[in-house]
């Protein structure tokens, strides 16, 4: 393709699983050299746990500004997927779509600029377990923007991504009352069939045709086969398009959880959302028209039932659209790979789109 991908192979090599905080931070420092080379400052929000999030920020003048968000973090431990490779059409390795390879494009996109102000860069470090740590820290950056375009993998067709579900993982904790099976049967509170009526109270909350999905990843309860169950818990995870679904589907799990199937049983519900909904909406829509007469190009638009941090910015008040990176397939396995012609692509829209950006602001 003409493009020498060796630049992304340093940093593909180095594995950044979300754990690794060594080898995570080690990326972010590449990343912060590149980015202050382009007359970036950096603020470091430093962890413990995880590698430290990373805020560039670039010259202000009066008008609008833009954040481009991205994760550094994979989903790969140390030894498991680790080796950049390439051949004609497919560049290969952890992170090439996923999103890595979408760091670069906003890179070499920026690059591409003569002069660089009202856009700034937000990188974290947690985003392939849920964003906890980082979660609150997007959510008041993006207040402080009008827009914000989030680099994940491409469409197929290099649609980038107008919607994505919201996600919530919660946990209910159920207790009863231990006693022998046989002898004092009655005498027993059953946790395990609390569960069970409660795990299929909760799977009726699924409505496909509203695009709303509840699974029940995990049940854990008992002792033995000769002893009532004391207590069980179950772990699920609720998905939603819409805000009229996500409060329905909220409401019930409450009400599920305060419902005792089992006389003298209790329950407690834990978790919550990770990430709200992310909805199409009339100024992201505008907002495309405008990328459009910027880049000169059609933009194909989705929409996704995945989570990413482009719901968070959403939820945050940002114009936010999302799918700005190359496309790839793979991801989350040892298959990952992406696109050359559409990272060459992306590289070339994201160029014309910020250049467009900064004359009319």
């Amino acid at each position: 393709m003409g493009y020498d991908f060796s630049e992304l192979a340093e940093i593909i090599n180095i594995n950044s699983y979300t754990k690794n905080k060594a080898g995570v931070d080690e990326n972010g420092k590449i990343f912060r050299e590149k980015f202050e080379a382009l007359g970036f400052t950096t603020t470091i929000f430093e962890r413990e746990e995880f590698g430290n999030h990373l805020w560039f920020k670039s010259k202000h003048k009066d008008g609008k500004k833009m954040l481009l968000l991205g994760h550094i973090d994979t989903v790969f431990p140390p030894g498991s997927f680790e080796d950049f490779s390439e051949d004609e059409e497919w560049i290969y390795g952890p992170g090439v779509c996923d999103m890595k390879g979408g760091i670069f494009v906003m890179l070499e996109a920026l690059r591409a600029q003569e002069k660089i102000y009202n856009i700034d860069v937000f990188l974290v470090t947690d985003e392939e377990i849920g964003s906890d740590d980082s979660r609150e820290l997007t959510y008041s950056l993006a207040r402080e923007y009008e827009y914000c375009l989030v680099f994940e993998a491409a469409g197929r067709n290099d649609e980038i991504v107008t919607a994505r579900k919201g996600i919530g993982t919660f946990t209910i904790e159920i207790k009863g009352k231990a006693a022998h099976a046989g002898n004092c049967y009655t005498q027993g509170v059953d946790a395990n069939k609390e569960a069970a009526h409660k795990l299929l109270a909760l799977s009726h909350l699924t409505d496909l045709a509203a695009g709303t999905t509840l699974n029940v990843g995990k049940i854990e309860g008992g002792i033995g086969a000769n002893t009532i169950s004391p207590e069980a818990k179950l772990l699920f995870e609720a998905r939603f398009t819409t805000t009229k679904e996500r409060d329905r589907v909220l409401q019930e799990i409450t009400e599920i959880t305060n419902t005792s199937f089992v006389d003298g049983s209790s329950a407690t519900l834990g978790g919550g959302l990770q990430r709200d909904v992310m909805e199409e909406n009339q100024k992201q829509l505008q907002f495309i028209k405008e990328l459009e007469k910027w880049s000169g190009s059609k933009l194909l638009t989705e929409r996704r039932g995945g989570g990413s941090d482009a719901n968070i910015a959403a939820s945050a008040g940002a114009i936010t659209l999302d799918g700005f990176g190359p496309f790839g397939d793979g991801d989350h396995t040892i298959h990952e790979r992406a696109s050359k012609k559409s990272y060459l692509n992306r590289i070339e829209l994201v160029s014309k789109i910020f250049r467009g950006f900064m004359a009319n602001i």
